[in-house]
């Protein structure tokens, strides 16, 4: 019997030692998993980041900074359009993060807390918009906006980048609202609100961090798109910086130099907004996919 419970309890001390020995060997190959995602990630943006800093001459050097230079961002913000570019991107970025917030917002509401008919089809039409590339729809979107004076106009490429936005976003805030407690609206009504007093006293208040997920998907949106700003936006005066970005580096001129300088200029703002939003983001993100 003495020998058997030896036995057992070697054993076991093996056993534990083994499992032991693979959650650190788990561990560890883990951390280094994570290591080596963290240095994929991060590099090309330090890369641009330091290339910015060279002289014209040096931007295809594999060293770091030699010779740290300004040179590229004063050409870009003195001897170009950039600034014009970035005027152009504030008002239709700010023009599409306005109207796609309250539409999503809206929408989101509406299908949550009523029941009409055409809804399920309406939200299904919501999500299968989202499966068409970008690519097939320019020419039909081009074709509409020059029918309606659109091109080169602003608003016409806020209407296409709330194609984008508004249709994920809705889906989202639905979700979101879903969280929210009947009794809120049931309580605003008994108040004598109407349902869109209701939806923007009370309801909205309680919604901040699905909007701040939706503004922020909405300006990510409108800020980093390239191909409809290209497509649809002509002439150094009407570009936005996504399409101002490629004046730097075509079939004519090749300017890494300053095409880096501009990416980290246009960079910054986003920075910014993410800061800003960021306490809001896994809050709203998890609200929002909590329920269906």
């Amino acid at each position: 019997m003495a020998r058997t419970r030896t036995r057992t309890r070697t054993r076991t001390r093996t056993r534990t030692r083994t499992r032991g020995q693979r959650h650190r060997l788990a561990s560890v190959g883990l951390h280094l998993a994570l290591a080596v995602a963290a240095v994929i990630a991060v590099f090309p943006p330090l890369w641009l980041l330091v290339t910015s800093f060279k002289p014209k001459n040096d931007a295809f050097t594999t060293s770091l900074v030699t010779h740290f230079s300004l040179d590229n961002y004063r050409h870009v913000l003195t001897d170009t359009s950039f600034l014009t570019w970035f005027g152009n991107s504030v008002v239709v970025v700010g023009l599409t993060t306005a109207l796609g917030v309250f539409t999503a917002a809206t929408t989101g509401y509406a299908v949550s807390r009523f029941r009409f008919p055409g809804m399920r089809p309406l939200m299904w039409l919501l999500l299968l918009t989202q499966m068409f590339p970008v690519a097939v729809l320019i020419v039909p979107l081009y074709n509409l906006l020059a029918a309606l004076g659109l091109l080169n106009q602003p608003l016409g490429l806020v209407l296409t980048y709330l194609t984008i936005a508004v249709p994920f976003c809705a889906w989202m805030m639905k979700g979101f609202f879903d969280t929210i407690p009947v009794e809120i609206d049931e309580a605003g009504r008994v108040d004598g609100l109407n349902p869109f007093g209701t939806f923007w006293r009370l309801v909205l208040p309680l919604a901040r961090p699905g909007l701040a997920v939706t503004g922020f998907y909405t300006f990510v949106t409108a800020w980093a798109e390239v191909a409809y700003a290209s497509a649809f936006m002509t002439g150094e005066e009407n570009l936005t910086l996504a399409g101002g970005l490629q004046t730097f580096v075509n079939q004519y001129t090749n300017d890494w130099g300053s095409m880096t300088a501009a990416a980290v200029l246009i960079a910054v703002p986003a920075a910014l907004v993410f800061a800003f939003a960021q306490r809001h983001l896994v809050s709203g993100l998890t609200a929002g996919t909590s329920k269906g």
